[in-house]
């Protein structure tokens, strides 16, 4: 395995965000890593537990902060100067659970899960609206579309209960490479993919409960070798999570966090629907689960991202603090421990900035009150970046 070239640890500590209802306190600086973990830099620090982060063509960075063990002071996010500013603007970030009947969850950012720049100049922002990944909010699920150059919204995508019924949470996207299609997971009580035709808006519930999208009843997530567990007893059931598209938008790639497989369908099986009048019998989920291919064996991860040249694929193993690399070159080969670093506290979602450079959030959610009693609701939790060097082998 060749390790990337060693960096200088950075922390960027972020103070404050637009004006004192976004106050964020600054952090003391985490310890100096072991010397086995210097690969890693962190970016930035956050005072409220983040989960996306993407980097656009131009460099700015992106990141969102869902609402689920408090109410997020924002929940989309750029960051300048090391502090996260709201964006689009304050008001699309003004959503407050406690002001659930004054403000209009079709205009307003309510549980922001995943934010994934395209290539073609455009902020996705996946909206599940399902604070505490509970009861979703009425005409809150949406996928919205911000133009990077004015800054503005340019779409807002709306998903009524076919798409997104209760129980569901929306959970990450993909965008084909002409900009014409969106790939969502859905990783609540029933797993699902969900199939997008940008320019139409139609969408499309795609494999809902087969076994590719639900948990795995054979396996546990475990954290320090033991079950991770709420304090009810109830153990992690997230079902397709971590979404990756192959780099010439043929393939999309699937798994869920409570599993062990990574799975794959070619994506003109999925897209048929868009120029048929009536929904075709090649897209009928059980005609597409005969097409679904098992990968590999990943083990519980949650952040997918393929290499821009499509060699190899990152894995985050949040059970062992680890990020993988699956080399589609070797198909026999399994998965390569690239990092391993106890700050890597659930490392979560992936981004690749345009140098190379592969960004990667720690959501904590382990540390989190759903599953530690005691825990704060506000939940301290960073960015991190590595450099990559030749594929390993």
């Amino acid at each position: 395995m060749t390790m990337p070239a060693a960096r200088t640890l950075l922390p960027i500590l972020l103070s404050t965000l637009v004006g004192p209802a976004l106050a964020q306190e600054p952090v003391a600086a985490t310890s100096p890593p072991p010397a086995s973990s210097s690969a890693l830099t962190q970016v930035a620090r956050f005072q409220h537990q983040v989960t996306g982060v993407t980097v656009a063509q131009d460099g700015r960075i992106f990141v969102n902060f869902p609402r689920w063990t408090e109410d997020a002071p924002v929940s989309v996010a750029e960051l300048k100067d090391g502090k996260p500013v709201p964006y689009p603007d304050v008001e699309w970030n003004a959503w407050r659970n406690a002001r659930k009947d004054e403000v209009d969850p079709k205009t307003h950012f309510v549980c922001v899960q995943s934010v994934v720049a395209d290539r073609h100049g455009r902020l996705w922002v996946v909206d599940a609206a399902a604070p505490a990944m509970a009861a979703v909010v009425k005409d809150g699920p949406k996928l919205v579309a911000i133009d990077l150059k004015t800054n503005t919204v340019s779409k807002t995508i709306a998903f009524d209960p076919a798409i997104a019924p209760q129980g569901s949470y929306l959970n990450d996207v993909r965008i084909s490479p002409d900009g014409k299609t969106a790939y969502l997971t859905d990783s609540g009580a029933e797993g699902a993919l969900v199939v997008v035709d940008i320019d139409s808006g139609k969408a499309k519930r795609l494999l809902a409960g087969v076994p590719a999208t639900m948990p795995d009843t054979a396996v546990t997530v475990t954290y320090d070798g033991k079950p991770l567990r709420r304090p009810d007893g109830r153990g992690v059931e997230f079902s397709a999570d971590g979404i990756a598209l192959s780099p010439d938008g043929k393939t999309l790639y699937w798994q869920a966090i409570k599993g062990k497989t990574l799975y794959s369908l070619p994506t003109d099986a999925l897209t048929g629907w868009v120029t048929a009048s009536l929904v075709p019998e090649t897209l009928a989920d059980k005609s597409l689960t005969g097409k679904i291919v098992s990968v590999g064996e990943n083990g519980p991860a949650d952040g997918l991202l393929i290499d821009r040249d499509g060699s190899r694929m990152y894995v985050t193993s949040p059970q062992d603090d680890s990020i993988k690399v699956r080399d589609f070159a070797a198909k026999e080969s399994g998965l390569t421990t690239l990092v391993q670093d106890p700050r890597l506290r659930w490392p979560d979602t992936f981004s690749q900035g345009p140098d190379g450079t592969v960004y990667v959030t720690t959501s904590h959610i382990q540390d989190s009150a759903f599953y530690k009693e005691g825990a704060p609701i506000a939940l301290p939790t960073e960015l991190w970046s590595f450099k990559p060097t030749a594929a390993p082998r």
